[in-house]
């Protein structure tokens, strides 16, 4: 699963709430992009799960060859679901398919309403955006149903979840998705 967004949108967050909820059930991998530091693989790696940081210096975007590398260094089992954050960037990684099966967005009511329709490739390219930070509505100006309309024009076949990993809201929704979209109970 590729997860992708803006710096500070929750990517890792919501990774780490993961990890811990789910990590010790069901095999879970971590590839963290960022241009410097081992900051967000640091954070996944206390909570039990493999991760391995790719930094790409200068460049906004993971690329295929890189996560093979990483997916290698990590010797992935079979059955286990990787995780790849990508850089924090709502238009390179838009760009570039990294062999992922599914493409996630993580789009926070913190960055206001126009992200959908400013960069609309990003939420094309995805299969589900997860709206997160919903437990800060009350106290900012972002429309969730606009939010949900707007992602909706720009990918009309697109699942939206929307979650607080501070309350819990839509965690369950979401490990929900992930057990039936990667770990299916057996015919």
């Amino acid at each position: 699963m590729n997860i992708v967004g803006s710096p500070g949108s929750g990517k890792t967050t919501l990774l780490e709430r993961t990890c811990i909820d789910l990590g010790q059930k069901h095999t879970l991998y971590v590839i963290e992009g960022d241009q410097q530091s081992s900051l967000d693989a640091d954070r996944i790696r206390k909570t039990g799960i493999k991760a391995v940081q790719i930094n790409t210096e200068y460049g906004c975007h993971l690329d295929a060859a890189m996560v093979n590398r990483a997916l290698k260094e990590l010797a992935v089992e079979e059955g286990s679901l990787t995780f790849i954050e990508n850089v924090g960037n709502l238009v390179c990684p838009a760009l570039f398919d990294l062999g992922e099966n599914l493409r996630m967005v993580v789009y926070s009511v913190t960055e206001g309403n126009d992200k959908p329709l400013k960069y609309p490739y990003m939420f094309r390219s995805a299969q589900l955006t997860v709206i997160t930070k919903t437990d800060l509505i009350p106290y900012i100006d972002f429309d969730l149903q606009q939010a949900r309309e707007d992602i909706l024009k720009t990918n009309p076949g697109i699942r939206i979840l929307e979650v607080s990993v501070k309350t819990g809201d839509g965690l369950q929704s979401w490990y929900d998705f992930l057990l039936t979209s990667f770990f299916p109970l057996p015919h």
